[in-house]
């Protein structure tokens, strides 16, 4: 180095990190994946190879293990606040004040109306900015009770969402009046108007009242409220109904239609149609699926908004995400915590205007204060200590996530046209088309759920057979007769669970053990996890190879079901005698965890294997009734 100068002078002027070694290519990745793939006795060419990584969605998507820059999609998502709004609806994101978070509470109907109210006032006191009140038909406390609900709530500064099914006309006509007689002025705010609601939940058919009373509060917040949204286009029906991603977005974009019709139709411009709507969609433990959603979503409304004629200004979607209640679980509730928190990170990275997080409890019935409180903290910590909403669609410029809006962007719009070829979504409705495709989807879904390739944890996955569920006010049952039907994910081992614990006694399938411990551990843990996803305990047996004091064993069990578990090599060795022995003992039923082809066997347990129907046919062979 000379004299007078440092290192710092000899410097680039731009620093190229790894610069010191060579660039890969996507070619040598794919031969590695192959040797990779060979090694666990897979064999793929290299051109095979990142297919073989690849999963596929409900709508088709194949998701890659490796995206790079030739990956992203073609098309420019734009810039925040403006057409195709992907990267937000606002151009300062949710940076100024975070979103909203909205909190839903649904009182019984003969709740103390002062109690109703703290519980408001502590929730508002505790960080919720916005309270879903569920009155009247949709099952909470009557229309009349909003006044002492919201007394001393400033309307104009914690936005109000209404859910109050056939009862909405009242419900909205009386936060209007409470607005104006405390003086607020414009109010923001949704008063939760569903044109469809009654052919997507069920029930009699709406009345004429309903839709005028709808024109009417529409044309009164356009002139009076710009903030305040009159209709949802609401897509969590057609995801508790099992739909999938691109379903779920569909139907809501052809019920935004539908309301943008009703509205133009009754002689309200096209801009303040669009401004009248807001739409709700559900947020999953898949969190690049739901922000990839939310940001497909607003592309999607945005292209109708152009070709309807919609001003830039007008074409921005105000969107409410709620997190899944097809996800939320009855057992192990308090894995929805981890579930809905992820839900919730995904639905504000993806831009949501407004995020409920749903109680851990909730299926159980009526959330206590503190499941309440839990689910308004996520929220506050996700956005006052991870600052989630300090930087404006994060997301942005992933090469998955851009590749995945995209894809998710095109096969919504597919599936909205469909709807619209067949004549909208009331007549899609009406007709059942958009219902058959739905429960297609939910057969799918279901396949991979009974086989536990979509595994749930804490009830298909990991059980916990000593929990002692807390105990919950019952909800009202607002199922109506007809429309779609509402799901959950756990239900089918769920059921199986309530089955099992309902007789006096735990049902106990012997595990006939065989070999050393290291021969038979994995499979003996893989048995109790299978039967534990159904309610059944396992006992273990002694273990060696004497087909004798194994039998004997189970004698001493006192059950009629046994599985045998160990290596494959004592399976050949051994499984025969020992299954031959049992049957002499009195199993009525033997299976094999593994997939050997073995004398005796009833049936085999293994990786894949349909969980729900093994499950089912054990309980119906242990006279569980």
């Amino acid at each position: 180095m000379a004299s007078g100068t440092t290192d710092l002078d000899e410097a680039p002027d731009e620093l190229t990190l790894a610069a010191e070694f060579e660039t890969p290519t996507r070619e040598q990745w794919r031969e590695l994946v192959a040797g990779v793939l060979a090694k666990s006795g897979r064999e793929v060419s290299p051109d095979e190879a990142e297919a073989a990584l690849a999963t596929v969605t409900d709508d088709g998507i194949a998701i890659g293990a490796l995206y790079a820059a030739e990956d992203a999609p073609p098309a420019a998502t734009g810039v925040p606040g403006l057409s195709p709004f992907v990267r937000g609806a606002r151009p300062e994101g949710q940076v100024a004040e975070g979103w909203l978070v909205r909190q839903r509470h649904a009182f019984a109907a003969d709740t103390d109306a002062a109690d109703a109210h703290d519980v408001l006032m502590a929730e508002l006191e505790g960080g919720v900015s916005s309270l879903w009140l569920v009155l009247g038909d949709a099952g909470g406390p009557p229309v009349a009770a909003l006044d002492g609900l919201l007394e001393g709530v400033f309307v104009d500064l914690a936005p109000i969402a209404l859910e109050a099914g056939r009862d909405t006309p009242e419900a909205a006509a009386a936060l209007l009046k409470i607005a104006e007689q405390a003086g607020s002025g414009a109010i923001p705010g949704s008063l939760g108007y569903d044109p469809v609601l009654d052919r997507a939940q069920g029930g009699a058919a709406l009345e004429q009242g309903y839709t005028d009373a709808l024109v009417e509060h529409s044309r009164t917040a356009a002139q009076h409220h710009p903030q305040l949204r009159t209709v949802v286009a609401d897509g969590l029906p057609y995801h508790r109904a099992g739909g999938s991603d691109a379903q779920e977005l569909g139907a809501a974009l052809a019920a935004g239609v539908h309301a943008v019709r009703l509205l133009t139709e009754a002689g309200l411009g096209t801009d303040e149609a669009f401004a009248r709507i807001e739409f709700r969609f559900a947020a999953t433990a898949d969190q690049f699926a739901t922000l990839a959603k939310l940001r497909a979503a607003r592309r999607c409304w945005d292209r109708i908004g152009e070709v309807s004629g919609a001003s830039e200004q007008a074409r921005g979607m105000v969107q409410h995400a709620v997190t899944s209640p097809a996800m939320i679980t009855k057992r192990d509730p308090w894995v929805n915590m981890l579930r809905t928190t992820v839900a919730a990170v995904g639905a504000g990275l993806g831009g949501a205007d407004a995020v409920t997080v749903l109680p851990f409890d909730s299926e159980l019935g009526r959330p206590d204060e503190a499941a309440r409180r839990l689910a308004r903290n996520t929220q506050a910590l996700l956005l006052e200590e991870s600052h989630l909403a300090h930087v404006i669609d994060p997301a942005g410029g992933s090469w998955y996530v851009e590749s995945l809006t995209d894809a998710l962007a095109h096969a919504g719009w597919d599936q909205f046209t469909r709807i619209e070829r067949d004549g909208g979504i009331a007549a899609a409705l009406d007709g059942g088309s958009l219902a058959a495709r739905l429960e297609e989807t939910w057969e799918q879904r279901s396949r991979r759920l009974a086989h536990r390739r979509d595994p749930i944890t804490g009830v298909s996955e990991f059980p916990n057979l000593a929990e002692e569920l807390p105990r919950r006010d019952p909800r009202p049952d607002t199922d109506h007769e007809g429309g779609l039907p509402r799901r959950r994910y756990a239900e089918v081992f769920e059921t199986l669970r309530d089955r099992a614990d309902a007789v006096a006694s735990r049902p106990t399938v012997f595990v006939a053990s065989i070999g050393t411990l290291a021969e038979y551990t994995a499979r003996v843990s893989f048995a109790a996890n299978l039967f534990g996803a159904g309610g059944i305990a396992t006992t273990d047996g002694p273990g060696g190879t004497d087909p004798q004091e194994i039998a004997a064993a189970f004698r001493e069990a006192g059950t009629s079901v046994a599985v045998i578990a160990s290596s494959d090599r004592n399976y050949d060795q051994h499984a025969a005698d020992v299954a031959a022995a049992l049957r002499e003992a009195g199993a009525s039923r033997i299976l094999l965890a593994g997939t050997k082809d073995v004398d005796g066997i009833d049936g085999t347990l293994y990786a894949g294997c349909d969980a729900a129907a093994v499950l089912q046919d054990t309980l119906d062979a242990l006279e569980v009734r």
